[in-house]
Order: structure tokens, then sequence, then C-alpha cells
């Protein structure tokens, strides 16, 4: 297991922004990362829906990008909680499984996928999940979560709260066609080609999540901030709910204009956005003032 000390933590985000970790761990099996969990302040996978601080980070963190593959079982996947969604998608594929077409395209991976619920093109994680391995951090134990212990619901579940990391989750997929599966992945990687930034420019994805019965990329986009620019960071031309690090861009850039795209949406239709992305950083520093103007309490710090 790779363990670093005052680790650059951009070289992890798909933002490509971050200062300095206090220090960053890489296991790579279950074993490896159970025996440092206690030690550690937080558990991350892929860093693909996450807003590091420029700043000194004074955190011990975890990366579980390595702790990553699948077994196939008749109908059922077992999936490792660092495993990228593109590859689930195609190895299900070619075992003519359907169910987890839309992430085609996901940067994201398992642990986090499944804490947020993911979903896309009217498909989510929970639709096809039965079970997962969980370690408990409050009880110090590992337990098996079923479905309806999830509580699943719009970017959320029962373990979303920081106190539970996702190890290893169990789904039962269902037969299909293996050309009309490929099919589906591939128009699903075309819509997001079209309509989303790439990771040539960094993003975290959607800034925001949709407030019921509506769509934050179409109140941002009433609000004329497509394009619109903060020091390095810029809001993507073609889809008004994603951030990309233009040129160099810090935290501070990010915070700043989610900032201005949540009053302005609240100013305009008295409604409050909630950040879809989680921002890592000490609550010490000035830029945290930001984020706490954008939340309202709406999302627990990180521990």
């Amino acid at each position: 297991m790779k363990i670093f000390k005052d680790y650059e933590i951009k070289n992890e985000s798909t933002f490509k922004i971050g200062g300095i970790v206090k220090e960053a761990a890489f296991p790579e099996t279950l074993d490896e990362l159970l025996s440092i969990v206690n030690e550690y302040d937080l558990v991350l996978g892929n860093c693909s829906n996450v807003l590091f601080s420029s700043d000194f980070i004074n955190k011990k963190i975890i990366i579980t990008k390595n702790i990553n593959g699948l077994k196939t079982e008749g109908e059922e996947i077992e999936v490792y909680c660092g495993t990228k969604g593109p590859y689930a998608a195609s190895e299900a594929q070619k075992a003519g499984l359907c169910g987890f077409e839309f992430l085609a395209g996901f940067p994201g991976s398992f642990g986090g996928m499944i804490c947020m619920n993911a979903s896309a093109h009217n498909q989510s994680i929970s639709d096809t999940f039965v079970s997962a391995d969980i370690y408990d951090l409050k009880n110090k134990k590992k337990i098996t979560l079923y479905k309806n212990d999830m509580k699943f619901g719009y970017r959320n579940s029962s373990i979303s709260d920081g106190n539970y990391i996702m190890l290893k989750a169990k789904f039962r997929l269902n037969e299909g066609n293996r050309e009309k599966i490929k099919e589906i992945m591939q128009r699903n990687v075309e819509f997001r080609r079209t309509r989303q930034p790439s990771l040539v420019h960094g993003n975290a994805g959607s800034i925001f999540k949709n407030p019921p019965n509506d769509s934050a990329g179409r109140l941002l986009d009433l609000c004329e901030f497509k394009g619109v620019r903060e020091g390095g960071a810029a809001v993507f031309d073609k889809h008004a709910n994603f951030i990309i690090n233009e040129n160099n861009a810090d935290s501070k850039d990010v915070l700043t204009l989610m900032n201005k795209m949540y009053s302005k949406v609240k100013e305009k239709y008295t409604i409050e956005l909630e950040p879809e992305i989680k921002y890592i950083g000490d609550r010490e520093k000035e830029e945290y003032k930001l984020w706490e103007q954008i939340t309202k309490n709406t999302q627990k710090m990180p521990k």
C-alpha cells in the first residue's frame, strides 16, 4: 500500500484543483483499507464529484481507486468500491446483461455512485442494487445492507452522511441482447459528449442538484450564466450547470462562481440550489465562508 505525506491532491481530482493534503493512502485490497480506515479522516474514490481546497488541507485521506474489479455469476455482478462505471458497463455488456448502460461515460467509482444513487437516462444505481458490504465507522464493524436498508433517493442514500464506507456491492441485472446494449451505451456516451464537458477541461460533473420538478441547468441558463467566468473557472457554454477549470482555476474561483450562481437563482426564482459536489477544505480558511453561504447547512462537512 502506498502512503504519501504532503500529497498534491489535485493529481487525483477530475477538477484538476487542490492543494497539499497532510497524508494520502492508496490501499489495493479491502483488508488494507480496513486496516487503516479508522486512522484517517476521509475515504474517497475517483474524486470525480469533489472540489478540494487549493490551500493546505490538514486531513489524512484514503483513495480507494485501486480497489477495483468485479465478478459475474449468472445475472448477478459483485463490484468493488473503486471500480469505475464505464468498466462495469462494458463488462456487463460483454456478459449480455443490461442495467448498467447509463454508466458508460461516468467518471465516478462505485463507492461514491452508490452513496449518491447515481442516475442518468432513466436508469439509476438503485434499480439493480441487491446488497452491499459496508464498514460502519461509528461501531467499527462490517455490516451488510440490503436495498430496503439503503433508503435510496435523488442523489442520496442512508450511507451518504459520511459514517459508512462502501466496500463492495451486488447487483442483479437482466439478460439482454449484446448489440442492443452496446448501441444504448454508445448513444449515452454521445449524449454526454455533445452536451457535457469532457475531462480535458477539469470539471466535477453537475454542480447543483436539480430542485423538485425543475432543472438546475434550466434555471442557470435563464440567469444567463453560460460562459460566465471567475478567474480561471468558467461556466460551460453548452450547459449552465457545469463549471470547468478553463485556465488553472483554484478553489476560490470555483466557490466564488458557485456563490454567484446560487445567489442569482435565489434572487430571481426564490429557489435555493443545493450543491451536488462536495467541498473539502478546512473550516478555518476564508474560502469556507463561501461554501457556507451556498449550503446553508444543507450539507454536512466531511469528517
